[in-house]
């Protein structure tokens, strides 16, 4: 049975995303900005980015596997994999938070070629991780409220932009970690 939509619901939900959307992009900008790489930061010193990584592919793989899943309509099996890709990606800012809380902002420190290719795809990587933070808390409201025409409106939208997050999150990782 559909759920009945009143207007003042989705507006609810429009103000909830949009603060948790502002907490989260402000606490990375918190962590990220606001506090100095710690002296004698040892890269390796701790598995939180190898932790980060992980999560960062495994959202991806998920992403991945509940488009197949849809396309399929194994709908169960799609929901499935869209709640653990939330569940995956909440862990990954939390981790995220806590490592650059205990150790600031990393530099890269890789030359040439290599720092054209981080910053070109770290730039758009911090901005479309920050753009798929309301699109993906949207989405996955509008599938659990039963809304699915407006859940597939934008999560053609989301996806994309959420799997580019997540393949670049990967692939910023073994530029600042193991190239730089």
């Amino acid at each position: 049975m559909k759920a009945a939509v009143f207007p003042h619901d989705e507006a609810r939900a429009g103000w909830v995303i949009a603060g948790l959307s502002l907490v989260v992009v402000t606490g990375v900008a918190i962590v990220l900005f606001g506090l100095k790489t710690r002296a004698g930061y040892e890269p390796g010193a701790s598995v939180l980015p190898e932790i980060n990584a992980a999560l960062n592919g495994m959202c991806g793989i998920c992403l991945l596997l509940g488009f197949a899943f849809v396309r399929r309509r194994q709908l169960v099996a799609h929901k499935a994999c869209m709640i653990t890709t939330a569940a995956l990606s909440c862990t990954f800012l939390v981790t995220y938070l806590v490592h650059h809380a205990q150790v600031g902002s990393v530099p890269f420190m890789g030359q040439g070629a290599w720092r054209y290719l981080y910053f070109g795809l770290l730039i758009p990587h911090a901005t479309l991780a920050a753009v798929v933070t309301p699109l993906a808390m949207t989405t996955l409201y509008r599938g659990a409220k039963g809304r699915l025409e407006q859940h597939k409106k934008i999560a053609r939208i989301t996806l994309p932009i959420w799997l580019f997050v997540s393949a670049s999150g990967v692939a910023v990782y073994v530029l600042l970690y193991h190239v730089g």
